[in-house]
């Protein structure tokens, strides 16, 4: 795993070992190992050492949760790692893939990609990197509302305080080492996210949003517990955090902005052309160059503003398209007044979902989620919103930038059947190894997130043609990324060129548009992974009702894509492609 990886899922670890790759040597009398048993052998021990490695525990309930210390970053320990992951490559290549079962031959598709992606950024030091726009090693440290539940819960959380000085010393080593060789994310989507890291430097703890989880405890918490466990939190603020952040500011503001490189694009980095290969293969899990990503882009954007000028001719406006996005940017009427209105908005969104979410969907998980703001100190550069397994969230900050034409599709694709829904189910899985519960693809993850806005259609969520419009402009906004992310990165699009592009083509605010474009330009290759997923998913549906006929079930299918667990695009083809046959 790579520190970028570690940043956007830090409970998805890639799989590494450091235990021998093979099994202890057998007695003569016992048979030799099967292709299925030496797999499972093999990423057992992976994953063992994994949680370990980035210091992953289980907690009361035996979920995967955050240990007592933060993972160690240092360039030795990232070079051993990479060792590991190739080490145990050669041990995967050696198990005979024909001889596999059918589950365990996608568990060992799941456990390469894992693999081969990890050593492939370990390879060109993506540790010296570690930030994008709007995420990064310093973010997400605090845990969110509710997730401490016991005594164990905060014991585990103030070790991982006490460690951010030495953690974040291993973080500004290694940004030091990438200023000295032009590995660095560009310097104009460095700007104001200086403030990400001030919001946690207050020395007094009182305010600092570190202490908050301390200011009221769960009620099975003793008194004499919490009054312990709330001095040490504010010492801890105190001694370890404010200073470890203010350390960190000083150097972001002093030395790694000033220094950071002025180009954007990802082929300007060292050995540019070849890394930015390496992310659309990392992200897409398909083999396509940005040649053939660019013109796939150019035609799916064609294709839905021809769907979006008839939307806007159902809606009954008389003007241009681009009259018509300065209507729907301007007009009071799609706009919250208040923060507590867009988060009701999305929720009674998420409440109509659940009337229809049966019809479309067979197996449903048993976990809820909610619906939480975007914390304060990140808002103003976060996107417009972000799934997870306990909550999604929604940006509040800017509410004249959130229009809420856009929020039923949001909603969906962050929150149920979205992400939150998506990662409930991969966590509620009974059967296989561990691992897979918590491996991550984007475009097997961003594209059921994306195929759910689609899937609104036939849910009856969107009521209106603005709130279809705002749909088609969501769908607009993943096609312009296969056209900006590739313009950038191989054919040197500037920043203004990307910004301009993707105005013209879809109702995004202004701020949101800056900010995903800082997102795209600083993270090569990850948007490529939105659209490219739910032309996988549509394509392998067209493929299941061409051939089923009167007997293709939209919940069977849709059961199939989500129970197979996050899985490379080519494996879902692959598979799906026998659930058609079978």
């Amino acid at each position: 795993m790579t520190i970028r990886r570690f940043l956007l899922t830090l409970a998805l670890c890639c799989s590494s070992i450091a235990l021998p790759v093979t099994a202890a040597p057998a007695a003569q009398s016992e048979a030799p190992a099967s292709a299925d048993e030496q797999l499972r052998a093999l990423y057992e021990a992976d994953w063992a050492w994994s949680m370990e490695e980035f210091a992953q525990v289980h907690d009361a309930d035996g979920q995967l949760a955050r240990g007592d210390h933060l993972p160690a970053a240092d360039p030795a320990t990232q070079l051993r790692r990479l060792a590991h992951w190739e080490e145990t490559l050669e041990a995967l290549d050696a198990i005979p893939a024909d001889a596999l079962s059918e589950s365990e031959r996608i568990n060992a598709a799941v456990f390469r990609a894992n693999l081969e992606n990890a050593a492939s950024d370990a390879r060109y030091r993506e540790w010296e990197m570690p930030l994008t726009s709007d995420t990064s090693f310093w973010t997400g440290l605090n845990p969110r509302p509710g997730s401490l539940t016991t005594a164990d819960d905060y014991r585990r959380y103030l070790g991982r305080m006490r460690d951010i000085p030495r953690y974040f010393a291993e973080n500004i080593a290694n940004m030091r080492d990438g200023l000295a060789r032009g590995f660095t994310v560009p310097q104009v989507t460095l700007t104001g996210r200086d403030a990400s890291i001030a919001g946690y430097a207050v020395a007094d703890p009182e305010t600092n949003p570190f202490f908050v989880p301390f200011t009221e405890f769960p009620a099975t918490i003793p008194a004499e517990d919490q009054a312990a466990l709330r001095a040490e939190g504010r010492a801890a603020v105190r001694d370890a955090v404010a200073p470890a952040y203010a350390e960190l500011l000083a150097f972001y503001r002093d030395e790694y902005q000033p220094g950071a490189r002025t180009t954007t694009a990802a082929r300007d980095l060292p050995d540019g052309e070849a890394y930015y290969a390496a992310q659309i293969r990392e992200y897409t899990t398909l083999d396509l160059t940005a040649e053939e990503i660019h013109q796939i882009g150019l035609g799916e954007v064609a294709r839905i503003r021809a769907e979006m000028d008839a939307t806007i001719a159902e809606s009954g406006f008389e003007g241009t398209f681009d009259e018509f996005l300065i209507f729907l940017r301007t007009d009071p009427q799609f706009y919250a007044q208040t923060p507590e209105e867009l988060m009701m908005f999305s929720a009674y969104v998420a409440v109509r979902v659940n009337a229809t979410l049966g019809d479309v969907i067979g197996l449903l998980p048993r976990r809820r989620f909610t619906i939480l703001p975007v914390p304060d100190e990140i808002a103003p550069f976060y996107t417009s919103g972000r799934g997870g397994l306990e909550s999604c969230l929604m940006n509040t900050y800017d509410l004249p930038s959130r229009p809420l034409y856009n929020a039923p599709a949001l909603t969906l694709h962050e929150c149920a059947p979205g992400h939150s829904m998506q990662a409930a189910l991969a966590e509620e899985r009974d059967a296989g190894p561990e691992f897979r519960r918590y491996t991550y693809f984007s475009g097997y993850g961003e594209g059921w997130g994306l195929y759910t806005e689609y899937l609104g259609i036939e849910m009856g969520i969107y009521r209106t043609p603005y709130e279809n419009f705002g749909r088609l402009s969501y769908e607009m906004w993943r096609a312009a990324r296969l056209v900006i992310d590739t313009g950038l990165h191989q054919y040197g699009w500037s920043r203004q060129q990307a910004i301009d592009y993707l105005s013209a083509n879809t109702a995004l605010s202004d701020l949101e548009i800056e900010n995903e474009i800082d997102r795209y330009i600083s993270w090569p290759g990850q948007a490529l992974a939105y659209k490219l997923g739910e032309l996988t998913i549509r394509r392998m549906r067209g493929e299941a009702e061409d051939a089923l006929g009167e007997n293709f079930d939209r919940r069977t299918f849709h059961d199939a894509v989500l129970a197979m667990g996050s899985v490379p695009l080519s494996t879902l083809e692959e598979e799906m492609r026998r659930w058609i046959a079978r």
